[in-house]
């Protein structure tokens, strides 16, 4: 039998995934795995357990939100080796999961992975840790991380949109200064972002045809700081128009970065917390892993 390390996390979304665990573990098993189940209890303990036994096995399968894939794509690669890895998107948002069409119901997720075929794609590097579709700042970027899980349970997606708005009277422009591919970007920012997904915090949406996930290209959004009512809503039609290219927003692709932000500035990498520091190198590490789909 093939030898499989199954990783839950019991609070992710609806917990929805919990009571099917049975059957999602016995459609491994009808597929020949033998499978070890790790259910967490705590930030961390899905990567650590990836590190520890990604070489002993044939496939990683792990089953939360975008954290938990976050975690088992950082353990593999902290592992070195090159074991393939399965998502079942039980999260609020499941950012990465819907840019790739995975299905969010559990049994179809797990059916889907036990047909596939492991396909290359990128992550990112920030500063040396591991992000595998967005690292941003400035406005919204906090609710990702802020919000209770209590809350992210009971209301879903809805969490992060309701949680969007309250900060809206708190958004402060943000100077930053970006320097990719021979040019230098600087400005007053409220939202920052270096992505490898056509979804951002499910709030805004990037064009699926200009988004290729295994392209060893990040896509660069900065939306810059309104001046009155009439620029607020410029941006928000373009946002609308997915036309990122404008007078209020900057749109590149780049491989590598560096991204120099005002002091006291934090960020979130796949939705959580990243402390704010000095001048960060960000990296696109080109088909980095291995997602059977």
């Amino acid at each position: 039998m093939k030898k499989m390390l199954f990783i839950l996390n019991p609070c992710a979304g609806m917990r929805k995934a919990n009571k099917l665990l049975p059957d999602i573990i016995s459609l491994f098993n009808r597929a020949d795995y033998d499978v070890s189940v790790y259910i967490t209890a705590a930030p961390g303990e899905g990567k650590l357990q990836c590190a520890r036994l990604a070489a002993e096995m044939d496939l990683i399968v792990c089953c939360g939100g975008d954290g938990t894939f976050n975690e088992a794509v950082s353990g593999v690669m902290e592992s070195g080796a090159d074991t393939p890895l399965g998502y079942i998107p039980a999260g609020s948002t499941n950012d990465f999961a819907g840019s790739l069409g995975l299905s969010t119901n559990p049994l179809e997720a797990a059916k889907a992975i036990i047909s596939g075929t492991p396909t290359s794609y990128d992550v990112g590097s920030f500063g040396g840790r591991i992000f595998t579709y967005v690292a941003s700042f400035g406005a919204f970027t906090r609710a990702s991380y802020a919000t209770p899980q209590s809350v992210k349970n009971l209301l879903g997606h809805t969490a992060y949109v309701l949680s969007g708005i309250s900060e809206l009277s708190q958004i402060k422009d943000i100077h930053a200064k970006i320097q990719l591919d021979g040019e230098e970007l600087e400005g007053e920012y409220i939202f920052g972002a270096v992505c490898n997904s056509t979804s951002i915090g499910g709030i805004a949406k990037l064009d699926p045809t200009q988004v290729d996930m295994a392209d060893g290209l990040f896509e660069v959004l900065l939306v810059r700081a309104p001046k009155d009512l009439t620029e607020l809503a410029a941006c928000i039609t373009a946002v609308q128009k997915q036309q990122y290219n404008c007078a209020m927003m900057t749109f590149r692709t780049a491989s590598t970065l560096t991204v120099t932000t005002e002091e006291g500035t934090n960020w979130t990498l796949d939705g959580e917390m990243e402390p704010a520091h000095g001048p960060v190198e960000v990296k696109n590490l080109y088909h980095a892993i291995k997602l059977v789909k």
